[in-house]
């Protein structure tokens, strides 16, 4: 009997804590190791993901068991804020899939498209407008990425708005996984390898004071080292979608939609960001449009999976309240 009662206990347990985000997390990650065993000839890899995924769904069990109990508020607080971590390595864990699969890059296509829409190469035609300054203002707002996202979901957790910030951390991870779906079936690199010479970015499109250091921190989080023999080898393939444009639109969206304090802010740092993806040569033109068709797919998809979820808990607790 005390056997049956603790069961129902843990089990109930599980069902209010396993948020829709964590449940996104371990299925993405499910769903990426199963493609590593049957798809990556290597074994290795597979010997590095699988482990390393289950790893995670450990830990992430943990963390939404312990952020239940009350005086495990810094839990609580990791278990809120772990997905932003589990974006980038996620991101790496697809890196590694893309490279070991040998999938053939669509560059070409997406040079074509450009120039079908636009009649030339919009990283050689915006070109014109360059300098050291632009440069510099545009790189540092390329790099405010994830501080951009980090700095809407701050301003929802300071206020206290814990259950726009819940959705809105599970919006933005969804469109991420969005992303990295892309990235698989569309491997690029973008025009900073096929139409401009990757070593001479620095020379044609020089800064100020820290352009060179964002932009060796950039190809360092894209996995090329500075000093790379063969950069375009082991550069990562996400240039289709632009998950820059993709998100950095979600996050203007999320600011109007939850009236921020710091929706001018995060409007002006977006545009600049949008216009640098093309400026400094990380994107073709039609990426951004597939990031704005990706945005408008997650901002519409994520309310059902994310209420799908809490129904499914609710059913699954025989309608008993989730808090």
């Amino acid at each position: 009997m005390f056997e049956e009662i603790s069961l129902q206990v843990t089990y109930s347990t599980f069902v209010r804590s396993v948020r829709a985000v964590d449940a996104l997390i371990i299925a993405f990650t499910a769903a990426l190791s199963v493609v590593a065993v049957l798809f990556v000839p290597q074994a290795s890899v597979w010997k590095l993901v699988v482990p390393l995924n289950i790893g995670f769904w450990i830990i992430i069990i943990f963390l939404a068991f312990a952020s239940r109990v009350p005086d495990f508020r810094m839990l609580r607080f990791l278990h809120d804020w772990y997905p932003v971590a589990a974006i980038f390595l996620i991101f790496k864990e697809v890196y590694v899939v893309i490279q070991t699969i040998g999938r053939v890059d669509i560059d070409a296509l997406l040079v074509n498209l450009d120039r079908v829409i636009f009649g030339a190469d919009p990283t050689v035609w915006i070109s014109r407008f360059s300098s050291p300054v632009l440069t510099e203002i545009l790189q540092i707002a390329y790099v405010s990425y994830y501080l951009l996202m980090i700095g809407l979901a701050a301003e929802l957790y300071l206020r206290k708005d814990y259950d726009k910030f819940t959705y809105g951390i599970f919006a933005f991870t969804y469109g991420f996984m969005l992303s990295y779906l892309g990235y698989i079936a569309f491997p690029a690199v973008g025009p900073r390898f096929t139409l401009h010479a990757f070593d001479s970015i620095e020379r044609e499109l020089p800064g100020l004071y820290i352009t060179d250091f964002l932009r060796h921190f950039v190809n360092a989080g894209e996995s090329i080292p500075n000093g790379a023999a063969n950069p375009l080898a082991v550069a990562q393939r996400d240039a289709f979608p632009s998950g820059h444009t993709q998100m950095i639109v979600m996050v203007m969206y999320f600011a109007w939609k939850y009236h921020l304090t710091s929706r001018y802010v995060l409007y002006v740092m977006g545009t600049l960001l949008i216009i640098s993806t093309v400026y400094l040569r990380y994107h073709y033109v039609v990426d951004l449009i597939a990031g704005v068709v990706f945005m408008a797919f997650t901002v519409w998809t994520a309310p059902t999976l994310y209420k799908g979820w809490e129904r499914l808990r609710v059913r699954l607790l025989g309608g008993a309240d989730l808090k």
